[in-house]
This record gives C-alpha cells, sequence and structure tokens, in this order.
C-alpha cells in the first residue's frame, strides 16, 4: 500500500481521513474511509497516525484539504484552534511530502468525479453531460460557508481556492434589510457567512425574534430545525430566510465565476434542509437577478449528495488529473531540495 496517499478533509467540526490510490480510474479507496471529530485530537499529526494505525497501513505523502485561508508553511483553522507548521507536521509523519489546500478548493475537484446519483436536482434545467468543457461552482454552509469554482474537460481541469464565503451579504428585501441591520450592530461588517452556516441559522433566529419584539435565549441550529418540523413560525421562517439567502448567494456566485453549467450546493446542513430548499424561495432568489434574470433560469441548481464529496475531491486532487490554479505555491512540503 506504499503507493496510496493519506487523504484528508477538516471541516470546523468533523474530521474525515482516506486513502487515495493515484492510479485508479476512480481514486478513493472507499474501505479507507473514517469520520472523526476535530475535538478529539490536539493536532493534525496525531489524527493521522491514528487513522493509519486503525488501517493498520503506511502512507508517503498527504494530501489534507482543510476549511481555512492557506498561505505559506503556517496553517490555522477557521472555526477552531488547530494551527501546525506543514513541514513539522510532514517531518512528524515522516512524509516525503504533505500538500494542504482548501476545503472547498477539494469540493470543487469532487465535481469532475461525481456520478448522476450522487446530485440532487433543484428546479429547472437539468445539468449537462459530465463531457466537454464546462465552467462550475460549488458552496456549501456548514461549521462556515464554503465557495468554490471548477473549470473541466471532462474528468481533467482545475479548480481555484476562494474565500467567497466573506462577500458582503446584500439584502434582497426590506426583512433581509433589518436582519442585516441588526447583525451589523453585532459584528459590524456583515458577510454572508453570517448568515449561511450553522451559527448563521442562530442569527437569522435571533434577528427575526428581535424584530418581532420577542426575547430569551435562542435556540441551537438542530433545535431550530427540530422546533420548525413541529410548527414553531419564527423557527419555520428561520429556514426560509436561509434557504432565500442561500439562493440569493448562489446565484451571486454563478455570476461572479460564470458557472453557467452548474452550482452545486454542498456542506453538511443541506440535506437535511433539502425538502424546504427544493420547495422554498431558493431557487427564485437564485434567478432573481434583474437583467441576467434570464441567464440565471438556464444555469442548474444541484444539491450534492455524495457522503464524502471533500474526500472524493483531495482523490481526485492527489491522482493530479485536477489542479489548482495558482502562482507561487509554496502549500507542498517536501522532504529536501524543491
Amino acid at each position: 500500500m506504499s503507493s496510496v496517499t493519506l487523504i484528508g478533509d477538516i471541516g470546523g467540526t468533523h474530521l474525515r481521513l482516506a486513502l487515495a490510490d493515484p492510479t485508479r480510474e476512480q481514486p478513493l479507496l472507499q474501505d479507507s474511509v473514517r469520520v472523526y471529530q476535530v475535538i478529539d485530537f490536539p493536532n493534525l499529526a496525531e489524527a493521522i497516525q491514528t487513522h493509519l494505525q486503525t488501517l493498520d497501513t503506511k502512507a508517503n505523502s498527504g494530501l489534507i484539504a482543510i476549511a481555512a485561508h492557506v498561505r505559506g508553511d503556517q496553517v490555522k483553522l477557521t472555526n477552531q484552534p488547530w494551527a501546525f507548521s506543514i513541514d513539522s507536521t510532514r517531518r512528524s509523519l515522516q512524509f516525503d511530502s504533505l500538500r494542504i489546500v482548501n476545503d472547498f478548493a477539494a469540493q470543487a475537484a469532487s465535481l469532475a468525479l461525481l456520478d448522476s446519483e450522487d446530485v440532487h436536482r433543484i428546479g429547472a434545467p437539468a445539468p449537462g453531460p459530465a463531457t466537454g468543457e464546462r465552467s462550475l461552482a460549488v458552496l456549501g454552509p456548514g461549521t462556515g460557508l464554503g465557495v468554490s469554482a471548477a473549470f473541466l474537460n471532462g474528468r481533467q481541469g482545475f479548480v481555484l481556492e476562494t474565500e467567497g464565503g466573506h462577500m458582503d451579504f446584500a439584502p434582497g428585501n426590506e426583512e433581509e434589510a433589518e436582519i442585516l441591520k441588526r447583525l451589523a450592530q453585532r459584528y459590524g461588517r456583515v458577510s454572508y457567512e453570517r448568515l449561511i452556516c450553522g451559527r448563521g441559522l442562530v442569527n437569522i433566529y435571533s434577528a427575526l425574534s428581535e424584530i418581532a419584539g420577542q426575547t430569551g435565549e435562542p435556540p441551537s441550529p438542530e433545535d431550530i430545525t427540530r422546533c420548525a418540523d413541529q410548527g414553531d413560525l419564527i423557527c419555520h421562517h428561520t429556514l426560509e430566510v436561509f434557504a432565500a439567502v442561500l439562493g440569493a448567494v448562489a446565484g451571486d456566485v454563478a455570476l461572479c465565476f460564470g458557472a453557467w453549467d452548474g452550482v452545486y450546493l454542498a456542506g453538511g446542513i443541506i440535506e437535511p434542509l433539502l425538502s424546504l430548499i427544493e420547495k422554498g424561495p431558493c431557487r427564485h432568489r437564485f434567478e432573481f437577478k434583474g437583467r441576467f434574470s434570464v441567464a440565471l433560469q438556464r444555469v442548474p441548481l444541484l444539491a450534492m449528495r455524495h457522503p464524502c464529496p471533500g474526500l472524493l475531491g483531495a482523490a481526485a486532487l492527489a491522482s493530479g488529473t485536477i489542479r489548482i490554479h495558482r502562482a507561487g505555491d509554496a502549500r507542498v512540503c517536501k522532504q529536501g531540495p524543491a
């Protein structure tokens, strides 16, 4: 198994590790996938060592997708206290190379390997064939809000690392303007990530409660979705606002990247809210783009249903069929001279 690459997908909450065989058409080795909690490990090296011991195998290289803005050797998770040196971690693991990439660059890379059963269409139209040149984008709420884009020709191409989740939130109606006003009093600047993530559900709920003149400790994201199912009006409206703003930012992302062949929704929040996203205002707000509304009506909007698209994308990046488009890459740490 020395030819395999240790791959990982690290978000603000979950840590997914697996092995990839870059020589295979489907490089992700499904039986090697394990899911851990980030808080259960003091650092990345110990998590990887535990995983390799669990599988009773070895690896000489690694590629880890991580929820962070990765520049240079020092890495810090955006929504967790983990911070580490790439080269020190590589040496601790005795790897020949260790590559760290943004987690949503890996999500975008996964689009090259997704099968039709891995996606769910939201409204019209249906996606085109996975052949030829395609311009795509992916965004997803979880602990934070990730955004990336992919430019593919079949199963080859490149992806972009971005921090698009931190774009300024633009309200689309008077109620959203009132939400922005209240969140601005709390945070100063309000990005889309302040609304479209797990904590964002709580922010929306708190703002709607203030508008309604209600006070009290806000519920957790899980409580909001549960109470919405039980008929709580503010909780249900919180999910409606969430779906509307999600659609709006997805449409903005399509315009920003020219993702005319499809925008994909990923992240742990999408699946439990899929029914509301599909039936609610999400698709309308996706298309509601003034002079470009007709253009957006032709763009597929899809929910990713693969259980671990970040790992799938990390495997694609490890295989070399998909690359990250950037200059001056200092994030691949190798033993000896580069």
